[in-house]
């Protein structure tokens, strides 16, 4: 029996140390502290005191056994380790916070048609789609991926829930998800003639790129030809990395193979486009609303956290 004991007791002292945990409840104040710079204004934004704002950051900085602010005049700013802590404890809450909301949206099932232009099927479709997934496991989700009128046709119809475009429409519901440039994009290889007729490649349907484009030729009296015509961004794609002309569109389409003609070529600067997310404001189905406020809360948060972080390391330089 003293064996026994004796052997346990030496299997504890052998067994090793389980690692700190981190404390959600502090990194939320962490952030809150990286983002406001000040102890006192993170703790009137938590409705904390400042001394307990800054036994919470002791204790967080214990926990990680390094130091995570200096101080410069009356601002914290963040160490280096601070810095990477930060990026990770926006990850860590953003789990946190999807897998609450995948519990709280545990009646969320169904399905959830989305449509979305090719150009941003994969750049903003992927993002949206992620989150809807953890936040709503169980619903499911169909995607049709095609041109921005049709996609706009078949929501007024019904035949998507909701969809990405550039097109505004005042009887629809939406907000914007990014706003980019409008480029010349053509092939890496293309070879620019500036006192040669502009050779365009154009969709055979109306499109913001196609009035873009023919608007700023014509306003800067740029003569242009049409080059290549095609019925979708697929023939698109093919004609420029053919070599065929030069087209208009947002950034997204841009590849390796390719490159981007601007003003030192001879070629006027294109207004930017920006994607929004469209659903009909009368649709009769809760679940549509609510995963289209789940995206729209989420989408906002993540703009929110991404501006504080440009603001900061513009204060940082």
């Amino acid at each position: 029996m003293m064996f026994y004991v004796k052997a346990m007791m030496n299997a504890e002292r052998k067994a090793p140390m389980p690692s700190p945990t981190l404390d959600l409840e502090l990194l939320r104040t962490f952030i809150a502290v990286a983002d406001s710079q000040s102890f006192a204004e993170a703790g009137q934004r938590l409705a904390r005191t400042q001394s307990s704002v800054t036994q919470q950051m002791q204790r967080l900085e214990q926990s990680v056994g390094v130091a995570l602010f200096q101080k410069q005049g009356r601002q914290k700013q963040l160490t280096d380790a601070g810095r990477q802590l930060l990026r990770r404890a926006r990850e860590m809450l953003a789990l946190n916070d999807d897998a609450l909301n995948s519990l709280r949206e545990e009646g969320l099932s169904g399905v959830l048609r989305i449509g979305s232009p090719h150009d941003v099927a994969d750049t903003i479709l992927p993002p949206i789609l992620s989150h809807i997934a953890r936040a709503a496991p169980r619903l499911r989700l169909e995607i049709d991926v095609g041109r921005s009128p049709f996609l706009m046709e078949d929501l007024h119809r019904g035949r998507v829930d909701m969809i990405i475009s550039t097109r505004e429409d005042p009887n629809l519901e939406g907000f914007p998800l990014r706003t980019s440039p409008v480029w010349w994009i053509c092939s890496a290889q293309y070879l620019h003639m500036p006192h040669a007729p502009l050779p365009l490649i154009l969709i055979d349907e109306s499109s913001i790129y196609h009035r873009y484009a023919l608007e700023a030729l014509e306003q800067h009296r740029i003569p242009w030809r049409q080059a290549y015509q095609a019925s979708n961004l697929i023939g698109v794609k093919a004609a420029i990395r053919a070599g065929l002309g030069i087209t208009a569109r947002s950034m997204e389409l841009l590849g390796p193979d390719m490159r981007v003609l601007g003003e030192k070529e001879g070629l006027p600067r294109l207004p930017d486009v920006t994607y929004h997310l469209w659903i009909r404001p009368n649709t009769h189905n809760p679940m549509v609303r609510k995963a289209y406020d789940l995206i729209r809360s989420h989408h906002e948060a993540a703009y929110r956290n991404g501006r504080r972080e440009r603001v900061g390391a513009d204060k940082g330089a």
